[in-house]
């Protein structure tokens, strides 16, 4: 039976795929940075390149994401393309972002491009920016004082769940229909931020509204909370490309792939509204 090895396999995308494959009854490894291993787990640090070829052991098939909070996204996913090829996997599938096939020097495309013309069977899923993100990065004005705070004035964007990018993943894992093509994923519809406030608080009863600030407002906070300079940096600049319209288009890619129409941005709120009802 085929193994598949996920990598970041406790994140958003990564968790709902591991559910999605083991409710198929199929074997999976899920990669964790942690030495305290589960069952079903393996050792796999991709900043100290730790257990890199143990982690693909008996693997068949890869789902492949460079870890949140680097910016060097391509020395990450070198070896582990590198481990893929040399395995001869029957199909990996790449996860990067919407938008970076945009300039062939930038990490993301460069990890792309080694899969590319790695000769095995492969699939790139560029998603846009996560519905997630509003009860997980963008929580903490929206609990405290009931406001997104975000740098890109009216600007839309057509958010995807992730859990549907987990079903695209899963999809492209279990079938070689596509492979071998790359795909933007996007959700059904574009919404500005005033209309994502407007469903969040309809959904949620609680009064949210959405303030543009600048981008040097902005910057203090993620640097508080934790984030890499260079990352926040980055954070900013793709924000910045979200400002200028880029991430306002619609693709029909979550329905070809999956059979299904991607999930709306109401369902998105509805199951997780609770999120927003916290003092």
């Amino acid at each position: 039976m085929d193994k598949t090895l996920v990598i970041c396999a406790s994140g958003n995308v990564g968790s709902e795929l591991v559910r999605l494959l083991r409710a198929d009854h199929r074997e999976v490894i899920e990669a964790t940075s942690r030495k305290e291993l589960k069952p079903g787990q393996v050792h796999l640090n991709l900043i100290t390149k730790e257990g890199m070829k143990t982690a693909f052991d008996g693997v068949s098939r890869a789902f492949l994401l460079s870890p949140p909070g680097h910016t060097n996204q391509h020395e990450l996913m070198r070896p582990v393309i590198g481990m893929a090829q040399e395995k001869k996997l029957n199909k990996v599938v790449l996860m990067t972002a919407m938008g970076a096939n945009a300039d062939d020097t930038s990490p993301m495309r460069k990890a792309e491009m080694q899969l590319e013309n790695a000769g095995i069977p492969y699939n790139i899923i560029r998603p846009n920016w996560f519905m997630q993100n509003f009860h997980t990065f963008w929580m903490d004005g929206i609990l405290k004082q009931g406001k997104i705070f975000l740098p890109v004035g009216k600007a839309k964007g057509s958010f995807i769940d992730s859990r549907d990018i987990a079903s695209v993943a899963y999809s492209l894992l279990t079938s070689d229909q596509f492979s071998n093509r790359d795909f933007d994923l996007t959700g059904g519809r574009a919404l500005d931020h005033d209309e994502v406030a407007y469903l969040l608080t309809r959904a949620s009863g609680k009064k949210i509204t959405y303030q543009d600030i600048r981008p040097d407002e902005m910057l203090p906070g993620l640097l508080s909370a934790g984030l890499p300079a260079d990352y926040a940096h980055f954070l900013l600049m793709i924000l910045n490309y979200f400002k200028l319209g880029y991430a306002e288009a619609v693709t029909d890619s979550v329905e070809k792939i999956t059979g299904k129409h991607p999930r709306t941005f109401e369902h998105y709120v509805e199951d997780y509204k609770n999120m927003w009802m916290k003092s």
